[in-house]
């Protein structure tokens, strides 16, 4: 996903809006803010109003952790939550310094994944000095909420060739390995673009295997590209969630595919899960998403645009399952 530079002055000067309500009990959407229209023409009621763009979050000890692309002033933004309601945005970084590999200016969408037992790795995209691509690196804590710090001088995941690589996601399998996806930035150079996974050595910091790709831009809606994988399991059938064609407006949309091992192709839906359009315009080109379990019950987390395209903001949705068979709230 594109850290969206023309919108960073107007989100600098967004404030953070009251937050709307999460009906634990029926897992109903989240009410308009006070002064919100209550139509779904109205546009989008963030829960977190201002700009956040590609939340991952992780629930650690009762309490959300989000965190998100880079704003000016900060490497990476985080928040957190006992409720998913109300989120306080922190006012530092929740990582200390880029890595020696990186430059400055674009660092995208984080994942933090708790690797073991009071030891947590953050998945950051960043600038790649040498080569000028995107590519992804780890840093470590011993806290969920960081501040992290780089765990190495050289990327993770740096494939050139074939345009480099972000939005890296973690995902744990049912016999406790631990994999990390992520998107092939091929569009930036004419190449296609593939959502790969590989396996993670049980510290998070290395890969152990070779990656194997899962999913490319096959189908009209998603336009030049794949990206965002976000990777979960129902029923015995992976299922993966993924963004799809230019994220800077509204035909950027939430797609799923299918697969039935992570050691071969996936397929994809033919229709998107999530639009623009799904909910009257409730969104503007939603993305950036994240299945987070919280308290017994799913949810969908991801972005949109506000109403003026100004920043991206983080929503927060009940995501229920027919199988494997997602269905947002």
């Amino acid at each position: 996903m594109r850290s969206a530079a023309a919108g960073v002055a107007a989100a600098a000067a967004v404030a953070l809006a009251a937050l709307t309500a999460l009906t634990g009990c029926s897992g109903s959407a989240p009410a308009p803010t006070s002064g919100s229209a209550s139509s779904p023409a109205a546009g989008p009621t963030f829960a977190i109003d201002q700009d956040f763009a590609d939340p991952d979050v992780i629930v650690h000890d009762e309490t959300a952790y989000a965190f998100a692309t880079n704003t000016p002033g900060f490497l990476v933004r985080s928040a957190t939550s006992t409720d998913l309601r109300h989120w306080t945005v922190s006012e530092t970084d929740a990582l200390t310094v880029l890595p020696g590999w990186a430059q400055p200016g674009r660092t995208w969408a984080p994942d933090v994944a708790e690797v073991s037992p009071g030891s947590f790795v953050m998945y950051l995209t960043a600038q790649d000095a040498a080569s000028g691509r995107q590519c992804i690196g780890t840093a470590t804590s011993t806290t969920p909420g960081g501040p992290f710090v780089p765990a190495s001088e050289t990327a993770l995941v740096c494939p050139v060739d074939a345009g480099g690589a972000i939005d890296a996601a973690t995902f744990r399998d049912d016999d406790g390995s631990l994999h990390l996806l992520w998107k092939t930035d091929g569009n930036c150079c004419g190449l296609d673009t593939w959502i790969e996974t590989a396996p993670l050595a049980p510290d998070g910091l290395r890969l152990t295997g070779a990656p194997v790709k899962l999913l490319k831009q096959d189908r009209a809606w998603e336009g030049a590209l794949v990206e965002a994988p976000d990777l979960v399991k129902r029923d015995g059938v992976y299922v993966l969630f993924f963004s799809a064609n230019d994220y800077g407006g509204d035909d950027y949309a939430i797609g799923t595919a299918t697969g039935s091992s992570l050691t071969q192709p996936f397929t994809s839906q033919e229709r998107p899960f999530l639009t623009s359009a799904s909910h009257a315009g409730t969104f503007h080109g939603p993305g950036g998403q994240n299945v987070v379990s919280f308290r017994g019950k799913d949810w969908l987390v991801f972005h949109s645009w506000d109403d003026s395209y100004a920043y991206r903001g983080m929503l927060v949705r009940p995501l229920t399952w027919d199988g494997a068979t997602p269905h947002l709230g």
